[in-house]
């Protein structure tokens, strides 16, 4: 079944410049140690969404300078691999995230790296950006590992790396933009199903 178009959803519409959390020097939410801003505000509402709260525009904090000298000085060391960002919708809210991503392209070019997760697929970005959406253009153009499309309940798979379901995928976004489709990362590694991992989906 075709699904529906979505709407023009834009960032300077809906985004209220909030953040819902940040983690500095995690390890989960992508390659290498990692700073992750998660910010606020997703109207996909994915059924079975691990961040439920993030969901509204209004939650969280105001991301503010003091919270972007700190996220600016966490990514400088040299331990971390680079930023994450997730939430929320990182494409809905490209005001926070490309003030971040702009900083630290401006100190470090890419030498560090930048992983988004997105309920939007690459297709889908493209035809936003074609459509004249710059501010989603010059994101998807800086992020360099994408993680694409909605958390489909039905197709949840614990074996999955960095995603929670089969219809999701982990895309080189630069190459991906390069070649004018989409191109798997190739530093993915699904694990081998267990009876355990297998035996818990039910209860998940």
């Amino acid at each position: 079944m075709a699904r529906e178009p979505l709407p023009d959803w834009r960032s300077d519409r809906l985004s209220q410049g909030r953040v819902a959390d940040y983690k500095p020097f995690v390890m989960v939410d992508g390659e290498g140690v990692r700073c992750s801003l998660y910010v606020s505000g997703c109207p996909f509402a994915c059924e079975g969404c691990f961040n439920e709260a993030a969901w509204s525009f209004r939650y969280g904090q105001v991301f503010d300078d003091a919270l972007a000298d700190r996220i600016a000085a966490d990514l400088a060391h040299e331990a971390v691999q680079g930023l994450t960002l997730l939430g929320g919708e990182p494409f809905l809210n490209t005001g926070v995230c490309l003030a971040v991503v702009r900083r630290l392209r401006a100190a470090h070019g890419r030498a560090k790296d930048v992983w988004a997760w997105s309920g939007y697929t690459f297709e889908e970005l493209c035809a936003w950006a074609d459509a004249g959406h710059d501010d989603k253009a010059e994101l998807l153009a800086e992020v360099d590992v994408l993680v694409d499309g909605r958390f489909d309940v039905a197709q949840r798979d614990l074996t999955l790396a960095f995603r929670g379901s089969r219809n999701q995928r982990v895309l080189d976004a630069r190459a991906s933009l390069a070649a004018g489709r989409a191109v798997a990362w190739d530093g993915l590694r699904d694990a081998t199903a267990t009876f355990e991992q297998v035996d818990r989906r039910s209860l998940v």
